[in-house]
């Protein structure tokens, strides 16, 4: 299984779809990096050469930034979100959406399962 970066990337697939399972890279990122390498797109992973993984690495440790440095990054942006008491910063805390969608209905990944409010008797005279 070849090794990028640290990382194991799919043995069978064609290369921008193995490139695709590094965290901060996605097929679009990954066909671009292929085009600059020079390998060929309708190759497996595990037909690059030692060589052609070499100029991979070099150009993704270049150019990008992926992985753990990546997930570092985002964590300290929302950490600095909170900080400076952003509404982001705000809507992060508290587990809601923070890219504007509604949340009377919906957003249940974020908010997580229905908690159901009691509803009290009206009492009519």
């Amino acid at each position: 299984m070849p090794r990028i970066l640290g990382v194991d990337i799919p043995n069978n697939k064609k290369v921008p779809y193995s490139l695709a399972a590094l965290y901060g890279i996605g097929l679009n990122r990954a066909a671009v990096i292929c085009e600059k390498c020079g390998v060929d797109i309708d190759k497996r992973a595990y037909q690059l050469s030692e060589e052609e993984l070499g100029r991979i690495t070099n150009y993704i440790e270049n150019n990008y930034v992926i992985e753990g440095n990546l997930r570092r990054e985002i964590q300290a942006n929302i950490a600095r979100f909170k900080e400076i008491g952003c509404y982001r910063g705000y809507r992060h805390a508290r587990n809601l959406p923070c890219r504007g969608q509604r949340t009377r209905t919906n957003s249940r990944t974020r908010k997580g399962k229905k908690k159901t409010v009691a509803n009290k008797k009206i009492l009519r005279k």
